[in-house]
């Protein structure tokens, strides 16, 4: 199982916090869901961080059984309309960068 995460690093513009997370949930999750292929889509916003840490205020991880998987769903149609819809909320609310990582899930149960 991997996961790929987009992190969206930096700040939301003051006073737009709700209306992103809305933007996020009405425009951009109906899209992530239909990338084909995924076992779950996980959707974080940020509400503490520790004193100095960097401002992390969306991190999306999307799970995928494999990378054949992952890179057959970078090709989909909804992935390309997302990154268009992900472009005017950025642009809206958002000031800072997104990169990607792609994770190797290993998991350990108490």
């Amino acid at each position: 199982m991997i996961t790929r995460f987009a992190l969206f690093e930096g700040s939301i513009n003051p006073g737009q916090t709700e209306a992103f997370r809305q933007a996020v949930k009405d425009r951009l999750v109906p899209l992530w869901t239909k990338f084909p292929g995924n076992t779950d889509v996980r959707v974080m916003f940020s509400d503490d961080r520790d004193e100095g840490a960097p401002e992390f205020p969306l991190i999306l991880a999307i799970s995928y059984p494999d990378t054949a998987t992952m890179e057959a769903a970078l090709k989909a149609p909804a992935r390309f309309q997302s990154k268009e819809v992900t472009g005017e909320i950025v642009e809206a609310f958002f000031q800072g960068r997104i990169h990607h990582h792609v994770t190797e899930r290993h998991e350990y149960l108490a």
